[in-house]
């Protein structure tokens, strides 16, 4: 496998990106990676590698660039945690769509990443821009997935649950049934704007599972919803980009 770490060039500056991908082969299929709130970490270059190993071009920007921000660190007392929701605050949908321009434009210029059809997938406060990916590029996104996503449905004109009418992508949404930050009411409401939108989207609850739970160093880790999780992704993604 190679790994690089590298600075892409943004309209507001430029994001310090992991790339992760298969040394032999390709070239391979794209993967957008959006991180979630406590930033750039091992665990997140960790899960890339994972997708790496089975033939993916993978692609981790750091989104907080425009702070300065790369790595929090542990979010161990109430001032990290405040400076953490700062961050996550300052982030727009339209933002994270200028930097995935960048983005794809960037990988467009790498002989080990295929020119095709790219998937997204983001965690937590990144769901919503994976799934917005598949609105703003619909020539190049055709699959996105959320996992434990927030703010999907939000009476914005960009909220996320509008997407099923604005793309043709298939759309995956992974939804623990514990959840503070995206309860089960919000979850029903983007399961009916999908089924009203005639989208190609599921919307799946893991039953037991609390926000968080893909993810290995945290406290709300689940191992078999993490696992089911990542058969849902390489299937969607292995559907759509091959």
């Amino acid at each position: 496998m190679i790994e690089q770490q590298i600075d892409i060039p943004t309209r507001d500056g430029a994001t310090t990106t992991f790339v992760a991908h298969p040394e032999r082969g390709g070239p391979h299929p794209v993967i957008l990676f959006y991180m979630d709130a406590p930033a750039i970490r091992e665990e997140l270059r960790d899960m890339c590698r994972r997708f790496a190993s089975v033939g993916y071009y993978v692609v981790l920007p750091n989104l907080y660039y425009r702070s300065g921000v790369l790595e929090l660190g542990p979010l161990t007392d109430d001032n990290a945690r405040a400076r953490m929701f700062e961050l996550m605050e300052s982030l727009t949908i339209p933002k994270i769509m200028a930097d995935t321009e960048a983005l794809l434009a960037w990988v467009d210029s790498q002989p080990a990443a295929s020119p095709g059809s790219v998937g997204t997938v983001g965690y937590c406060m990144s769901g919503q821009y994976a799934i917005s990916a598949a609105v703003s590029f619909p020539g190049r996104v055709t699959a996105a997935a959320s996992m434990y996503g927030v703010r999907l449905v939000t009476e914005a004109p960009d909220s996320p649950h509008l997407a099923g009418g604005r793309t043709k992508a298939e759309l995956y949404f992974g939804c623990a049934e514990t959840d503070r930050w995206a309860p089960l009411e919000m979850v029903e409401e983007l399961r009916t704007a999908m089924a009203d939108s005639g989208a190609n989207a599921e919307v799946e609850i893991y039953r037991g599972a609390e926000h968080g739970f893909a993810f290995p160093q945290r406290a709300a880790y689940d191992r078999a919803a993490a696992e089911r999780h990542w058969e849902r992704l390489f299937s969607l993604f292995r559907r759509r980009l091959g």
